[in-house]
């Protein structure tokens, strides 16, 4: 007498687990995405056709009413009282770290006076600053 064995082979595949691995990657990246904004300030930038690829560790911001904010590295941004305080701050960045680049967030409404005040102190200083802007649109930039 010989005994078969039955074994009943399915052609069908359940994407049950691959759908809970799809959705648990959607809101890892929906979380994660909420990161890489580095200000908590309200700030409009100018636009630019240009851009720069450097990540600036050391961030002055200044808000519409020409209120300075530094932060170094991930801190959050700290009010500047006034210009001999920036003066103090940006002199001690320069004594940790000559080569670093310190970025400038101005809002769009910022007078050009007080932008080139704050970058004649660090040009004073021997800082290297830049001016963050946002990308202007392709309208806008120039024909080549």
């Amino acid at each position: 007498m010989a005994l078969k064995r039955q074994y009943d082979m399915t052609s069908l595949f359940s994407m049950a687990s691959m759908t809970d691995v799809i959705f648990l990657l959607l809101i890892f990246f929906m979380v994660t995405s909420t990161f890489v904004f580095p200000t908590a300030l309200e700030i409009n930038l100018p636009q630019s056709s240009e851009q720069t690829a450097l990540k600036p560790t050391t961030r002055l911001y200044i808000d519409k009413e020409s209120v300075i904010y530094a932060s170094f590295s991930d801190s959050e941004p700290q009010p500047m009282a006034d210009e001999n305080q920036l003066l103090g701050f940006l002199q001690l960045i320069q004594r940790e770290n000559p080569q670093d680049v310190i970025a400038i967030y101005a809002d769009e409404s910022v007078t050009y006076k007080r932008l080139v005040e704050v970058l004649d102190l660090g040009a004073r200083n021997g800082l290297k600053m830049v001016l963050a802007t946002k990308p202007a649109p392709s309208s806008a930039k120039p024909s080549k």
